[in-house]
């Protein structure tokens, strides 16, 4: 197994930094998996970032990540909410798996406070912004036994 995290993005991720910055901020996608990618090297893992806005796509990353991954981290977007073939991908990956939002999905509409990931993932982050990534990066490290 390498020292690879599996950074995924779902639909509509691409267009972080203008969709909703009240909800989502400012911080574009790219900026957050530069900033991701960064503090994963700084703790000696290599970052694969995968954004898509087609289900499929992130179900095909998934199971890649099976054989090269320590760690898959993913922000489904509004699939978190209705994909169980994603859940069920998930759930066929042995390593690390934390699920990231930007926004608390609890706190908003009541479709999205059902997470169909939650029954699959180690745990859940969630509401705190830009820095829900870098919180998820310190869950994988400490899962994985590498935090100082």
């Amino acid at each position: 197994m390498t020292r690879e995290i599996v950074l995924l993005s779902g639909p509509n991720l691409d267009l972080l930094g203008t969709r909703n910055p009240e909800i989502y901020g400012t911080t574009t996608l790219d900026e957050h998996v530069a900033r991701f990618s960064q503090l994963a090297a700084e703790a000696g893992f290599s970052v694969r970032h995968v954004q898509s806005n087609f289900e499929g796509d992130l179900i095909e990353a998934v199971q890649s990540a099976r054989e090269s991954a320590v760690a898959v981290v993913i922000n489904a977007g509004a699939l978190t909410h209705s994909s169980w073939a994603l859940a069920d991908a998930l759930d066929t990956f042995n390593g690390i798996k934390v699920e990231v939002h930007l926004s608390n999905p609890a706190a908003r509409e009541p479709f999205r406070h059902l997470s169909t990931l939650a029954g699959v993932v180690h745990g859940s982050i969630a509401g705190f912004g830009a820095t829900s990534y870098e919180l998820a990066l310190d869950a994988v490290r400490r899962l994985a036994g590498t935090a100082s």
